[in-house]
């Protein structure tokens, strides 16, 4: 067996693997990128995990080259498990493992197929999401469903949250779904493309707040775009990251303007949203400084009633 993937959430699986008797001859991870302040290189978590179990790791740049594909050959491998590795395999690729490429996705597919399945739920207001075994095709998670598992999502729930939730339910699916291949027991279905929706990956600018959403919007972008790329806005012209709050019940006169600053309201920052909605930041931090509550903050800048943010 060979593993692939990349960030955090694909741990649990592979760690799964290993305690039951599966543990890949090969892990393939994304190669280490630049991060932070130093622009240092830093190691995937996945790469990091399996060579401290001793376990053989490559990270192609790319998985349709042919040494890469030709190096893979050699080991003959049964079967390939995929959780986030972030590449679309070519048809070689997925040809390659006699069984197959068997990949936990992070939705109820076929919804929020793509690279941001968490974020996008939560983003979307949903209150149930999933995991889902699939047999890889040549398509974005397109590929037969083999066992899937509903998960609720908590009202407070935030992506970073929800992520270690279902990584944890998908590394238990994953073992299932091998064990049910292996007894029969387990048929793939197609997907039904009807009823798909996309969840593009995340950029920077998708956690700008727009005032002219109503505070339940909001309140569910908040939790999904944290911890990245975190929600944000501006006041007196100057950066400001929203850390937490929530939509405030209160009447809202139609004639103040989206992004206004209401006043303090159960040591909340009110401010006006769409649809004559208000929402009370809690936490909330100036870049480069340290986060401060929203009474903190208010006393510091001195803030005063009509001031618009964003």
């Amino acid at each position: 067996m060979i593993f692939f993937g990349t960030p955090g959430f694909a741990i649990p699986t592979l760690v799964a693997l290993c305690r039951h008797g599966r543990q890949p001859v090969l892990v393939v991870t994304q190669p280490s990128r630049p991060s932070g302040r130093g622009r240092r290189l830093q190691e995937p978590p996945v790469a990091s995990w399996a060579r401290e179990q001793g376990i053989e790791v490559l990270q192609p740049e790319n998985v349709r080259a042919e040494d890469f594909l030709h190096r893979l050959q050699k080991l003959d491998p049964s079967l390939a498990v995929v959780v986030a590795f972030g590449q679309i395999f070519p048809r070689a690729l997925l040809e390659l493992p006699a069984h197959g490429c068997i990949n936990l996705h992070a939705s109820l597919l076929p919804r929020y197929r793509g690279a941001a399945p968490i974020q996008a739920a939560l983003i979307g207001g949903e209150r149930r999401t999933g995991v889902t075994t699939m047999r890889m095709d040549e398509g974005l998670d397109t590929g037969p469903i083999l066992l899937q598992e509903e998960v609720g999502i908590t009202p407070d729930e935030t992506a970073g949250e929800l992520a270690e939730r279902l990584a944890s339910r998908g590394a238990d699916l994953v073992i299932r779904t091998l064990e049910g291949l292996e007894q029969g027991v387990v048929k793939p279905r197609p997907q039904n493309d009807a009823d798909a929706t996309m969840a593009r990956r995340l950029r920077r600018s998708d956690g700008i707040i727009d005032w002219s959403q109503s505070a339940t919007m909001l309140y569910d972008l908040l939790r999904g775009v944290t911890p990245w790329p975190g929600l944000s806005t501006t006041l007196r012209g100057q950066p400001l990251k929203v850390l937490w709050g929530r939509p405030v019940a209160m009447d809202v006169a139609e004639d103040v303007p989206a992004g206004s600053f209401l006043g303090l309201r159960q040591e909340r920052l009110v401010i006006r949203c769409g649809v004559a909605t208000a929402f009370g930041i809690e936490r909330l931090q100036r870049p480069g400084r340290k986060p401060v509550s929203a009474v903190d903050f208010s006393h510091g800048e001195r803030l005063e009633s009509g001031e618009l943010l964003g």
